[in-house]
């Protein structure tokens, strides 16, 4: 009773702020006229980055983030004299610019058809066949195959749902092998075609998501090459053996029948990594959204279990994964755009830039890495915290998806990240044993990371 009754005077006590914050700023409502943001100077410039402290804190506190937002952004109408009105007008508009990234969208939606057609688990059931006892290279596949998983749907978590269940019961909890799985999916859900985290980066740098990937894959590769490295060490080094295989649909399946299944995975993963290539060389959309949507469903009903119908509707149930986050982070971005409305980025900005050059992309990267490990539940959310600063900054896109990274790479040291609550549910193990473990590894990455940062 008497923690309900501190949880209630809490969130009354937020309520209370929130209305008053609205009620004040609704005051200068009828100030309508087209602002043109300013550097902000002085006690000012303080006054403009308090709602962001706020924001972070919070998060940090595990509020939830839409809360945090609407207390940072209403604090920023009130320090700002943004009205009602011009609120609104940022809410119309930033809600729409998620949601119109189409690309993403799709692919996630067929990476998820993709999963519930029992495609990943027919290519691992396939290669655990073939590999005749080897266990560290089924160690080095799994991870194969949850950066692919990854980078298709662009959900790490929905990827280690599947994944991790089939890899505890082949080999059991690899520490090693848990940790090459959350790098894997932390780098790839930062840099994928169809992530939410791609499709921010995008949208608050104005770069086309098809030219960051582009940039971002050499990177995102040397990672999972290190991931899948770390798996295989970590599965040899402990002299794992195989788990006895047990009764279920695939089992029993021939090794023509497995493949069989696989194919539409085979086609979706060639289609979202070297379609843009084919594209070019071809001279024309040979294999567009459009076109590998189409036969992706065909193939889902023609090699699985799945009819067209079924198929059908599991891409359309798939993509509601994506489109909820997207809403969400429209409604989350409405606020820091608020905030930036009050000059908060420019205030930053001009204290960021006496710092050396060279000094400003690393040092931006372990902000983000610092703020991903507490907040790891809203990657998205943090990107529109330091992406709006980095631009201002003049990053490139390739130092744009270091700081992504980093925030991806600190959420795989976080307790209310959804890859780390699947990892942990998968491998039947405490999500304490689950951030330990990945700790030496995860920090090991963020040095290397650093590094890269500062010399390119």
């Amino acid at each position: 009773p008497d923690r309900r009754k501190k949880m209630f005077k809490k969130n009354s006590l937020i309520v209370k702020v929130m209305f008053s914050m609205l009620f004040v700023s609704g005051i200068t409502f009828a100030e309508e006229a087209e602002k043109v943001i300013q550097k902000p100077e002085g006690f000012m410039a303080v006054l403009t980055v308090i709602p962001l402290i706020i924001i972070i804190f919070m998060l940090y506190k595990k509020f939830d983030m839409l809360v945090a937002g609407f207390v940072g952004g209403a604090l920023a109408m009130v320090i700002g004299k943004i009205s009602l009105g011009e609120a609104n007008g940022i809410l119309l508009k930033s809600i729409p610019a998620m949601l119109t990234i189409t690309v993403p969208i799709i692919n996630s939606a067929l990476a998820m058809a993709v999963f519930k057609s029992g495609g990943y688990t027919s290519a691992l059931s396939l290669v655990k066949r073939g590999i005749k006892g080897k266990v560290e290279y089924l160690a080095a596949f799994i991870v194969i195959l949850q950066a692919a998983a990854t980078y298709m749907s662009g959900i790490g978590g929905g990827s280690a749902m599947v994944i991790a269940p089939l890899a505890f019961a082949a080999v059991g909890a690899i520490p090693e092998l848990i940790a090459a799985m959350s790098i894997a999916a932390a780098v790839c859900f930062t840099t994928s075609p169809a992530s939410l985290e791609s499709s921010i980066v995008s949208k608050l740098s104005n770069i086309p998501v098809a030219e960051y990937v582009s940039m971002m894959k050499i990177f995102a590769l040397v990672f999972t090459i290190l991931a899948i490295a770390l798996g295989y060490y970590g599965a040899r080094k402990r002299k794992v053996i195989f788990k006895e295989d047990h009764e279920d649909e695939f089992s029993s399946k021939s090794n023509k029948e497995l493949f069989i299944m696989t194919i539409p995975t085979i086609f979706l993963l060639f289609a979202v990594i070297f379609g843009p290539f084919v594209n070019q060389i071809a001279g024309m959309p040979l294999i567009s959204p459009l076109v590998y949507s189409i036969v992706t469903i065909i193939l889902i009903a023609l090699c699985t279990k799945l009819s067209l119908g079924e198929s059908s509707n599991s891409m359309v149930e798939g993509s509601n994964y994506i489109l909820v986050r997207l809403f969400s982070v429209g409604i989350f971005l409405t606020f820091i755009n608020i905030i930036g409305e009050t000059g908060a980025f420019a205030a930053i900005v001009s204290v960021a830039e006496i710092a050396p050059k060279s000094l400003v992309v690393p040092v931006a990267v372990l902000a983000g890495f610092l703020v991903g490990v507490p907040a790891g539940a809203y990657v998205g959310s943090i990107l529109t915290l330091v992406i709006p600063i980095a631009v201002s900054l003049g990053f490139s896109p390739v130092e744009l998806g270091f700081v992504a990274i980093g925030v991806g790479l600190g959420s795989q040291m976080s307790f209310v990240n959804i890859t780390m609550q699947a990892l942990s549910s998968g491998f039947r193990i405490p999500i304490i044993d689950v951030v330990k473990g990945n700790s030496k590894w995860i920090l090991g990455c963020l040095g290397i990371l650093l590094v890269i940062s500062y010399f390119v």
